[in-house]
């Protein structure tokens, strides 16, 4: 199965758990569809949702710390005050995307709006985009992405997440459904798409 792959670095990323609204902030160890999704909008210019086109996955980075950030918060007589929050963030890290249209593996190499992953100030760089051949074996190593819950020879902590936000105003979240947080690489002894060159399986979500 040919394939475009993309690989982009940041310097930080951080996804927020739906059920964090205040206090201490967490980061899921990978990101939610929704922001792969809004990754693939912002490089075409146009929404792309869960349906249009198919996509997979793998996320790693360095490491994990905790920073100290300064919150203002409005109240009704529009006054604002401040807050600090400990949110987690990950290092150094990296996304590989794979994508089986090369207009749109294109758009990576001049993006119609920034590349962020995770929140505004978590700018991402492309840096290689690469047609490769995805492999049908019968088994392989997987993870470092998410995988639909329930999937059988898969286990990790599960979180529900929306696979995409509508575009209007307040956004709502669309297509939540449960999925496992895999951030490793696990021993997947069913068939798998693999990337021969990454020796790693490459879920492919589509919809």
């Amino acid at each position: 199965m040919d394939i475009y792959r993309i690989h982009l670095t940041g310097w930080t990323a951080s996804f927020r758990y739906p059920t964090f609204v205040s206090g201490f902030q967490p980061t899921l160890p990978v990101p939610p569809l929704s922001t792969i999704y809004g990754l693939l909008s912002a490089a075409n210019g146009t929404i792309i949702i869960p349906g249009d086109i198919p996509v997979g996955y793998v996320f790693r980075s360095e490491g994990k710390a905790v920073d100290l950030e300064t919150v203002y918060e409005l109240e009704e007589n529009l006054k604002a005050k401040t807050n600090i929050v400990r949110r987690e963030i990950l290092f150094q890290p990296e996304l590989y995307l794979y994508i089986p249209e090369k207009s749109l593996a294109e758009s990576f190499k001049k993006p119609f709006y920034p590349l962020l992953l995770g929140r505004s100030t978590e700018l991402f760089m492309m840096n290689e985009i690469k047609k490769v051949e995805l492999e049908k074996r019968r088994k392989g190593k997987i993870g470092h992405s998410l995988i639909p819950f329930p999937t059988d020879g898969v286990y990790g902590p599960i979180q529900a997440l929306p696979t995409h936000f509508s575009d209007d105003i307040p956004r709502k979240a669309i297509g939540t459904r449960a999925f496992y947080l895999v951030d490793k690489l696990l021993e997947y002894n069913k068939p798998i798409l693999m990337d021969p060159e990454k020796e790693w399986g490459v879920w492919m979500h589509h919809g």
